[in-house]
């Protein structure tokens, strides 16, 4: 019998690097719409992180410490530069500026307990300070933004400590967003704007252009508060060595550093994704810069942008900082990108929420547009509920105990008897990047790229 040969039609597959199916929804998109992007949280490409350093623990040459018998210290002490009362924290693990207006009330009350019952400061952000925030808080950060919405001179003197923001590692060098259908009453009222209307932060401060004026605005705000309060200074992580430095001249107590990987409520995608450098490169020159000015020690460290786990705590302190803030993770652990929402020990679906948004859990970033499943990023009088204060506060709690149980665990197996005398020499880098980034030897070698 004769076989007629069979002609089989291939279909091409091979995607384009350049042009991949994410570029080409983009520029599909760009082309119908004529906008960009706005989303929430932080950067979700792939950049090195602390996840590519790894410890040495101790074995002949160190010696590690027994965990359950010997004591860890953990105790942080921020701003004793030239503050007459500088703060004293139980953990060197603080909770960072995001603002009422994008979270719900109730997260910021939550977070307050949360940050007082693991003694610890939490932070105002954007819109000013509630009533529920300072009564919950016993140690509250007041931010001082560009925007100077909600900004009170009477707040300002409740607080603990002032943080003046100069950039935020998610945009810096950009204002911040807060988009109308989160412009409620209690907002609008707070930041001085009408209901239901998109708000749009400055990029700048407006009284300075330079930092020959924020040391003017440091002084300005030291004898306001009669140079009781710590002043700390925030940049997002850009030009870090001088900034840290000009920061520094300036007069801060503290320097707080945001790497790239830092969220925020809202801005736009290409902010998050192509503008910054990331954390551990970050750290590596504010800890160079302060060593430069002999500074190290006298003017505190602050690292934030990605933070998650106990070992990243530890990986930052060991670099040199010492303290970290975490933002993003604490909106995890009150449930966002969760399937269910919690109320009264109770499980809700949230999936249909989830749904109606064209998202799924674990992939959802609408923060920026009030309708939060769970409750958290929202402003919306129903959807608040789904996060009660009690509930967030414990499961914040147990988030920010977990990880200083990592930290102290990390500490001990390295031999340390205070998670502050973890240090460079603690860790290796596990690629040539994270290694040039951070200017920790790649492993197995004495090796840092550049040097």
């Amino acid at each position: 019998m004769d076989m007629k040969p069979v002609h089989i039609k291939r279909r091409s597959t091979e995607e384009s690097a350049s042009f991949d199916r994410r570029i080409i929804d983009y520029i599909q998109n760009a082309a119908a719409h004529g906008l960009y992007e706005i989303r929430g949280l932080g950067a979700k490409r792939h950049v090195p992180h602390f996840d590519d350093l790894l410890f040495l623990a101790g074995s002949m040459s160190r010696y590690p410490l027994e965990g359950y018998r010997e004591k860890c210290v953990t105790k942080t002490i921020l701003g004793t530069r030239f503050a007459k009362k500088p703060i004293e924290l139980d953990i060197p693990i603080t909770i960072a500026g995001m603002s009422f207006g994008a979270l719900s009330a109730n997260v910021k009350e939550a977070l307050g307990r949360a940050a007082t019952e693991m003694g610890t400061s939490t932070t105002t952000g954007d819109g000013g300070m509630t009533q529920e925030e300072r009564g919950s808080s016993k140690t509250l950060v007041y931010q001082c933004l560009p925007s100077r919405y909600g900004f009170n001179p009477d707040d300002l003197r409740k607080a603990d400590a002032i943080e003046v923001v100069i950039g935020q590692g998610a945009k810096p060098g950009g204002g911040g967003m807060l988009l109308g259908q989160k412009v409620n009453p209690r907002v609008a009222k707070m930041r001085t704007l009408p209901e239901g209307v998109d708000q749009r932060s400055a990029c700048r401060h407006p009284d300075w252009t330079g930092p020959d004026d924020l040391a003017i605005k440091i002084q300005e705000l030291r004898e306001m508060t009669d140079w009781e309060k710590p002043i700390y200074v925030k940049v997002g992580a850009t030009r870090t060595f001088n900034d840290v430095k000009l920061a520094v001249h300036s007069g801060a107590d503290v320097v707080v550093v945001d790497g790239m990987q830092g969220g925020t409520a809202a801005t736009q995608t290409c902010f998050i994704e192509h503008v910054g450098i990331p954390t551990l490169a970050a750290v590596r020159q504010a800890v160079d810069a302060l060593e430069d000015l002999d500074m190290k020690g006298k003017v505190q460290l602050i690292v934030s942008g990605g933070i998650r786990t106990g070992a990243d705590v530890a990986k930052a302190l060991a670099m040199g900082a010492d303290a970290v803030a975490i933002g993003q993770g604490v909106l995890f652990a009150l449930g966002c990108n969760s399937e269910t929402y919690i109320r009264d020990e109770q499980h809700y679906s949230a999936l249909d929420a989830y749904d109606a948004l064209g998202t799924a859990p674990g992939f959802c970033h609408h923060c920026h547009t009030g309708k939060c499943p769970v409750g958290v990023t929202t402003q919306d009088a129903e959807l608040e509920q789904r996060l009660q204060p009690m509930v967030g506060a414990r499961r914040v709690r147990n988030y920010l105990k977990t990880l200083n149980m990592e930290l102290t665990t990390i500490a001990r197996a390295c031999g340390k008897q205070n998670v502050h005398h973890l240090e460079r020499e603690d860790l290796v880098s596990l690629t040539v990047e994270a290694a040039a980034m951070s200017g920790i030897p790649l492993a197995g070698t004495n090796w840092v790229p550049g040097r």
